[in-house]
């Protein structure tokens, strides 16, 4: 689930941005429900925390630099498959709602994770892919450019990574695409 806010008014005396993106990870995703003493959820885990960050990244330079007004991007985990990637459907889902939103900006973007396994490259590995995996890669991108790598690999040729970012960036496409059909109904 993504929400989005704006305020209707600039916050008076501030000289950037107030972009907030919440990851918000809850126990009941995975079928767990806190009991006892603990009925509440703690504090953003560390993973929630780098997760809100990811979504930030490519996000903030798309919006213009002369906004002022709180935009707040709510991403909550309802459900959790543990072989789609929760931080990358809250990307692809922020990207959604800004664009559909009448907050100014310059997306939508899409997301996509690339794996390297047994000599291929695997759009959106699952769990037991990425474990096998020579290449940890995260891409967001625009329609027309690649906005944001996040990578780590296990000494991969250069024509490898290019080629894994090149089929990212088109599987990306195929989502912009989808992002812009439901703009413009």
């Amino acid at each position: 689930l993504v929400a989005v806010t704006v305020s209707p008014r600039p916050r008076d005396g501030v000289d950037f941005f107030p972009l907030s993106v919440d990851f918000e990870e809850k126990l009941y995703a995975v079928g767990r429900i806190p009991g006892s003493f603990m009925r509440r959820e703690g504090q953003p885990s560390l993973p929630a925390v780098l997760a809100s960050r990811l979504i930030d990244r490519p996000m903030r330079p798309l919006f213009p630099s002369d906004l002022r007004n709180d935009v707040c991007i709510t991403c909550t985990v309802m459900s959790l498959d543990r072989d789609c990637s929760p931080e990358i459907t809250a990307m692809i889902g922020a990207s959604a709602m800004v664009a559909i939103s009448d907050i100014p900006w310059n997306g939508p973007i899409g997301a996509c994770e690339v794996g390297y396994v047994d000599g291929q490259i695997v759009l959106n590995p699952t769990n037991e892919q990425k474990h096998a995996s020579q290449l940890d890669l995260t891409v967001a991108a625009t329609d027309k450019k690649v906005i944001m790598i996040e990578a780590g690999a296990k000494e991969l040729p250069d024509d490898i990574m290019y080629d894994a970012i090149v089929k990212a960036h088109e599987e990306i496409r195929k989502q912009i695409d989808f992002i812009d059909q439901i703009v413009s109904e």
